[in-house]
Parts: C-alpha cells; sequence; structure tokens
C-alpha cells in the first residue's frame, strides 16, 4: 500500500495525539468511533488543503516564469486546465496515506474507503493525462501539422484508448481482480463491443485513410454530390467531419462516408492558382454565314487583336492550326470562324487569364437551339468574386461583339417575340383591305345618286 512507501507514521501520530488533546479540552471521554470520524474528517481536509496550496504555487509558477519564457506554452496549459486537473492527484494520494492509521486494525470498512479512494486517484490521475495528452497534440498539430492533416481522429482514438484501460483498472480495483482476469473475461463479449463502438472503429480507420493519403485537410473545399455537403472543411474528429456550406450552415458526415463514396476536392484548383472557365453560349446556325475579304479586313481593323492573325493566315495561304496550350486558331471562311480566333486573341491578350494553362475556343454539337460556343480558360486567380468578375465580363463581351461579326445569339421566344414582321405585314394588309372596303360602301350611294 502507499503507506509503506511513504513514511507518514510521525504525521499520524501527531493528528492523533492532537484529537486527544482537542477531546481533552472538550471534556469529551475518549470514544474509537469519534475518534475515527474526527481523524478522516481532519485527513480529508488536509489533503484538499495541500492540493488547493500546490496549485496555488503551481499557477504563480506559471506566471511568472513560463508565461514569460514560453506564452505560448502556458496558454495551452491554462487553457486545458493542466495544472487544476494535475493538482486534484495530491489529496486523494494524501488521504490513502493517513487513512490506514485511523483504524486500529484492518477492517471491512477500511477496505471499501481504500477502494473507493484508488478508484477516485485513477480517474483523476486519467482526467489530468487526458489533459496533458490535449494539449501536446494541440500543440503539435498547430505548430508542426503544416498540411493540416486530420489528426483529430486519432487524438479521439488515443483518449479513448486511455478510458477503456482507466476503467478496465477501476473495475478490477471494486471487484479486487487482476486487470488481466477481466480482460480475458472481456473476450467473450468482443461482438457486442464492436457493435457498440461500430461507429468509433469505422471512423477511426476512415480517419488513418484520409490522414495517410492526404485525402482531406482542414480547410479544404469539398463537394460530397451524394449528401448536400458542399463547402469548407472546419473540423476532422474521429466521428464527425462538419463542413460550413456556402450558405454558412454546417453538414455533418461520417468519415466512413467519405471513404464508401466519392466526393470532390478542390484544394488542387485552390494550389494551382487558377480556377477553369467553361461555359458556352449558342449561336444562331442561320446567321452563320461566309465571309468576304473585304469584311475580313473591315472587322480586323475595327477589332487590332485579330489582325495579326489574319495576316499569318493569309500569309500561309491556308487555315493554320498551330498546336500548343494557348494559342489563336480559328477559320477565315466564316463570321464564327473569325470571332473564334477574336476570341483566342483575345483570352490571350487579357492579364486576368493564367496563359500557362490551356486556352480553348471551340464549337460543340450542334443542338436544336443552335451551334454551342465553348471558352475554355482559365483565370489567374482563384478568388471567388474575381472569378465570376472575369468570367461574367467575358461573355457580356461576347454578346456585345457578336452583331458585329453577323452572327445573333440564341435565345427563347418572349412575348415580344410573339408578334413577328410577317404577321404586323398581315395585320396592316387586313386594315388597307378594311379601308378600301369601307370607301368603296360609302360611294355606292353616291354613284347611285
Amino acid at each position: 500500500m502507499l503507506c509503506d512507501i511513504i513514511p507518514t507514521h510521525t504525521v499520524a501520530v501527531w493528528l492523533l495525539e492532537s484529537i486527544y488533546k482537542i477531546l481533552d479540552w472538550f471534556g469529551l471521554r475518549h470514544d474509537k468511533t469519534t475518534e475515527e470520524i474526527i481523524y478522516v474528517a481532519v485527513i480529508v481536509l488536509l489533503a484538499l488543503a495541500i492540493g488547493w496550496l500546490l496549485k496555488l504555487a503551481i499557477v504563480w509558477l506559471v506566471r511568472k516564469i513560463i508565461a514569460v519564457k514560453r506564452p505560448n506554452t502556458a496558454a495551452l496549459l491554462t487553457q486545458y486546465h493542466v495544472f487544476t486537473r494535475t493538482s486534484r492527484v495530491i489529496p486523494p494520494l494524501v488521504i490513502l496515506t493517513l487513512l490506514p492509521f485511523a483504524f486500529t486494525k484492518t477492517s471491512t470498512l477500511l477496505d471499501i474507503a481504500e477502494r473507493l479512494v484508488w478508484c477516485y486517484t485513477i480517474i483523476v490521475f486519467t482526467i489530468a493525462l487526458t489533459s496533458i495528452v490535449t494539449m501536446v497534440w494541440v500543440g503539435y498539430n498547430n505548430k508542426r501539422n503544416t498540411r493540416n492533416l486530420p489528426l483529430n481522429g486519432v487524438l479521439n482514438t488515443i483518449v479513448g484508448l486511455i478510458w477503456i484501460i482507466t476503467a478496465i483498472v477501476v473495475v478490477s480495483v471494486l471487484i479486487n481482480k487482476s486487470p488481466a482476469m477481466l480482460l480475458t473475461g472481456l473476450g467473450a463479449f468482443a461482438a457486442a463491443l464492436m457493435l457498440v463502438f461500430k461507429d468509433s472503429i469505422l471512423g477511426f480507420v476512415a480517419g488513418i485513410q484520409l490522414s495517410q493519403n492526404d485525402m482531406l485537410r482542414v480547410g479544404d473545399w469539398i463537394v460530397v454530390p451524394s449528401t448536400i455537403a458542399n463547402g469548407i472543411v472546419i473540423d476532422v474528429s474521429l466521428s464527425a467531419v462538419k463542413v460550413q456550406n456556402w450558405d454558412n450552415t454546417i453538414v455533418t458526415l461520417p468519415p466512413y462516408t467519405l471513404i464508401s463514396t466519392s466526393f470532390q476536392n478542390w484544394r488542387g484548383m485552390t494550389q494551382s492558382g487558377c480556377r477553369q472557365i467553361a461555359r458556352s453560349i449558342l449561336v444562331d446556325t442561320n446567321s452563320i454565314t461566309p465571309v468576304s475579304d473585304e469584311t475580313t479586313d473591315q472587322l480586323a481593323t475595327r477589332y487590332p487583336l485579330l489582325k495579326p492573325w489574319v495576316d499569318k493566315t493569309r500569309a500561309a495561304g491556308h487555315n493554320t492550326f498551330d498546336p500548343g496550350l494557348a494559342t489563336v486558331n480559328g477559320s477565315l471562311e466564316t463570321n464564327l470562324g473569325l470571332l473564334r480566333a477574336y476570341l483566342c486573341a483575345y483570352l490571350l491578350d487579357s492579364a486576368a487569364i493564367d496563359h500557362n494553362q490551356q486556352i480553348l475556343v471551340r464549337t460543340m454539337a450542334p443542338t436544336a437551339q443552335g451551334i454551342p460556343l465553348q471558352i475554355w480558360a482559365f483565370t489567374a486567380t482563384t478568388a471567388w468574386t474575381a472569378y465570376e468578375a472575369i468570367q461574367s465580363a467575358l461573355f457580356e463581351h461576347i454578346v456585345a461583339i457578336a452583331p458585329d461579326f453577323g452572327l445573333e445569339i440564341y435565345n427563347e421566344e418572349s412575348g415580344k417575340d410573339a408578334v413577328s414582321p410577317v404577321s404586323v405585314s398581315m395585320l396592316n394588309a387586313g386594315s388597307d383591305t378594311s379601308s378600301t372596303d369601307t370607301s368603296s360602301t360609302t360611294s355606292t350611294p353616291s354613284a347611285k345618286q
């Protein structure tokens, strides 16, 4: 026992003598039960006082020394209440060392009291240990985890294992059996334990896979098609992955969901420093026509970015198609081909477009609504607002210049389009006929006269 390791006989004798003097001073008779109760109350108060004084001393030491030299460490120690929880281990140890002297011989009451105090000591020690482990882990995560790997799942697993071991030890102390025997008996409940801790086990395995393969980090933008998750990862733990959507709602997913199903991680886009534009605009097929040299010269004069390509193509005597990621390709035969060439040159001239990435202006498969003209390029920024502004300005420019090339952008019919020029002509013709009939009718009586 602890009282055999730490010499406390002198303290116990002094306490007992003090109790005798107190009883004599109050004129009370020396009763064994009364002495034991007073002795236990005194050692409990003494233990609490020692723990309180020790906590004050340690807190003072932290504020005076550690807080000056290592403020970050001091902040973590304070945040996770390391010293407060560690100091709580002292009172039960003091009680354990002095408690046996309250009884003249070993008794059942002493045995029960010691077991309860030991259980309390183990639990308090575990709380202090988990605080220290958490503090060390958070300190490492803040300083060394530069890749923002989801390490909270590993921390939760370690803390969970510590508490499982604590529970086994506490039960073994209460029933006065060896922990090894208890573990042997728990083997029969392995299946039940696996069912109870199914989510924790799956989450732990998924967390290891996510960390090992660097599939997910805090701060990543992810999209999980099978769920409503579409936003920034704010926390990854053993049991949940929290995603803050763009509307500021929080979506919670089990980690194994990200392993069992596919999800899209936009981290590569963020790290590349560019973001893709892949949007189409529909061109009316009826507006696509051949162009003459005169029309080509007029367009080249109006849009100087087009002239170098026109001169190069004419000098070659045929359409040239340059390979590479960022080149000007088009056609001199049609107005749509000239527009494609101009847009390529426009994108290459724009500082908002990344010229080290693929730049492509192409026509897609024709549809009933027209021919889709697709812009494939990458902005030189990943900022959402800037990206949308660049993309919007580009397509507004296309819509504005399309009539200069003789092209029409397809639109669904609206109420304004319901009255066509043919209908207006027929309406006017009908109005003229009605006027003629009226005149004839009016002049007939005159003729008769």
